[in-house]
Order: C-alpha cells, then sequence, then structure tokens
C-alpha cells in the first residue's frame, strides 16, 4: 500500500471509532472521564493524516503512531481500572473514606462525577453470551489503537 492509503486508512479508523464512541454517547451510554481522555488521540490523530497527505512528510505519520500508543496506552489502562486489577484516578473511582469526617464525606459524594470509571456500562458479551467475548468499549479501543499504531508505522516506513 501507498504512503496515502495507509495514512487515510489510519486516520478514518481513529475518526469511526471516534464516531462510535459519540454513537454509543447517543444511545445512553454516558461517558466517563476516561472515555473522555480516550477520545482526545483519535481525534488528533484524523487530523495528522490530513496533514500528512498535504504535506507528505514521514515524521507526521510517526506522531500518528506516538498518538495511538497513547490511546492503546489509556484503553489498557482504563481496562484495568474496569476490572478492579488496580485502580484509577480518585476523580471517577471509588476511594478509601477512613479517616474522612462525614461532612467531607458528603461534600465529595455530592461533588463526584455521575459515571465512575470503574464500573463497566457496556460488554459485548452482554449482547453475545460467551464468556471469552466480555470485551467492554475500553477493551476495543486498546485493541484497535494498537492495531492503528501498526498502520501509522508500515506508513511512516514507505
Amino acid at each position: 500500500m501507498t504512503f496515502n492509503r495507509l495514512v487515510l486508512f489510519a486516520a478514518l479508523a481513529a475518526a469511526a471509532m471516534l464516531a462510535g464512541a459519540f454513537m454509543f454517547q447517543a444511545a445512553g451510554y454516558v461517558p466517563c472521564q476516561m472515555c473522555f481522555w480516550q477520545r482526545w488521540p483519535h481525534g488528533i490523530a484524523a487530523a495528522l493524516g490530513l496533514i500528512a497527505v498535504l504535506t507528505q512528510l514521514r515524521g507526521v505519520a510517526w506522531l500518528g503512531a506516538l498518538t495511538m500508543t497513547i490511546s492503546a496506552g489509556l484503553g489498557a489502562y482504563h481496562t484495568g481500572v474496569e476490572r478492579h486489577w488496580w485502580p484509577g484516578p480518585a476523580s471517577c473511582t471509588g476511594g478509601d473514606v477512613s479517616g474522612v469526617s462525614a461532612d467531607d464525606l458528603l461534600n465529595q459524594i455530592l461533588s463526584a462525577p455521575l459515571v465512575r470509571c470503574d464500573e463497566i456500562p457496556w460488554r459485548l458479551s452482554d449482547w453475545i453470551p460467551l464468556d471469552i467475548l466480555d470485551l467492554t468499549m475500553a477493551n476495543f479501543n486498546a485493541v484497535g489503537s494498537l492495531v492503528l499504531v501498526g498502520v501509522w508505522i508500515a506508513a511512516a516506513r514507505r
């Protein structure tokens, strides 16, 4: 494949993943803070694709690969938070309340975001009843972004 085709594929795929996130949101799945973080790299990658095609600079493709690597990392981190493998940011997950006064705890509850990052709102296994398909949006983002890292690298090496 040519440089332009690889870049266009990577940029359009990133834009499609971003559009998919907005479609889930429109369908009533309210995103958490980490979901919003994962959207930024896709928007940046789509813009980088346009820049790369217009300038033909291979360095822009390397930036695309870096951007999708960040997206994959965010998706993997969010996956671990969802599965309770490690704690997430205090701003969108539950935390330790020992030593917190009742007034401070009430203030934290009232100022907390409505959507928690450590709860899974959608699973593929809810639609296709196979345990092996217990995949979430964060999982799809991590894997899809890793695939796009490879596409961006292939473009940069052309």
